[in-house]
């Protein structure tokens, strides 16, 4: 079984065999990370638009990275020189850039949906790279495969997230991808963050999602502790003071106790140390922070990979945990012109 994305805008409609298939073929990206050399060729002569029109500076790195690592063109269009500053809509934008050639367009916006938006106009892949509060799904899947990197496993486990979940569109990929496994979510902050309705997100699959409001319950038997940013550009009207938040919802080795003694801890940064996280934490064994960051490289490249280069390709890929093959950098990639273009969502292929 061979699975072919047309776009990646969203984990939510992906069911397990597809986020399983690709935290798998991050893997074989995983190894490159590690060569004195890494640099391929696989997508030689192909060219990633980058369209960030909310302000980035880790995403967008970390998809300019993957695409030069991968033999990738580039061409930048950021928020702060976006030309919707001066009035373009975000349809004429879009046509603009798509007017440029490139092979597949990596888009942020600060509007749930935009990528989504961009899709229905485009006859290009289309990566989310975090819409509004919807999803942040690259950012799910990075996490997913740091944590089954450090657990063994994305299976059954306990995961706390802490913070402005009302907010986070890392959240709610979170729970979309990590839910289909069987995790079961506590989500703890102050009430007007974790508004009642977050406890239906996992309504479809099943998935378990219980809230409370003191941390020292959240942590409570924790595999994978999840702290987010403090996300101040969002708050119209803070419910709490940062001091306050400090005081009651800040990580610490201490409340980390209540946690699993093997328990990990994520944040997607950037991180606000002596606020969400206390230094301590954030460099303590326990931190997989650094290794999101790498890793988030990876499942990039491998997204990249799979919408420009074709699924012919991806089946050349070795795929599977423990494999130390890497991607043929020799590969002659398909054009994502190949692809059928009415095919919006994943499909799947024997």
């Amino acid at each position: 079984m061979t699975h072919r994305f047309r776009d990646f805008l969203a984990l939510e409609p992906l069911n397990a065999d597809e986020l399983t298939f690709l935290l798998d073929q991050s893997k074989s990206f995983q190894e490159i990370q590690r060569h004195p050399l890494k640099k391929l060729a696989v997508l030689r002569g192909k060219t990633v638009a980058l369209a960030f029109f909310e302000t980035s500076t880790r995403t967008r790195i970390s998809f300019g990275t993957a695409a030069s690592r991968l033999g990738a063109d580039q061409m930048n269009l950021q928020a702060e020189a976006s030309s919707l500053k001066k009035g373009e809509s975000l349809l004429d934008t879009v046509h603009t850039l798509d007017a440029m050639k490139p092979d597949i367009l990596v888009m942020r916006h600060a509007s749930s949906g935009a990528p989504a938006f961009a899709a229905r106009h485009l006859d290009i892949p289309v990566i989310n790279a975090g819409d509004g509060t919807h999803e942040h799904p690259s950012q799910g899947l990075l996490d997913a495969l740091t944590i089954r990197d450090r657990k063994g496993t994305i299976e059954n486990l306990n995961i706390t997230i802490l913070g402005d979940i009302k907010h986070s569109r890392v959240a709610r990929s979170n729970i979309h991808l990590l839910g289909k496994f069987g995790c079961k979510f506590t989500l703890c902050g102050p009430s007007i963050w974790v508004p009642r309705e977050l406890e239906q997100l996992g309504a479809a699959s099943g998935t378990k999602i219980r809230r409370v409001f003191k941390i020292e319950d959240a942590l409570e038997d924790a595999d994978v502790v999840l702290a987010l940013r403090v996300q101040n550009e969002r708050l119209y009207e803070p419910s709490i003071s940062l001091n306050d938040y400090i005081l009651l919802y800040q990580l610490s080795v201490d409340r980390m106790k209540r946690a699993k003694p093997d328990a990990i801890v994520l944040h997607p940064g950037p991180l606000n140390r002596g606020i969400e996280i206390t230094p301590e934490v954030a460099d303590g064994p326990q931190s997989c922070i650094l290794e999101q960051v790498t890793n988030g490289i990876a499942a990039r490249m491998a997204l990249l990979f799979l919408l420009a280069a074709g699924s012919a390709e991806a089946d050349a890929l070795p795929a599977g945990e423990g494999s130390s093959s890497s991607p043929n950098a020799s590969a002659s990639p398909q054009s994502a012109g190949d692809q059928p273009r009415n095919r919006r969502s994943t499909d799947k292929r024997e």
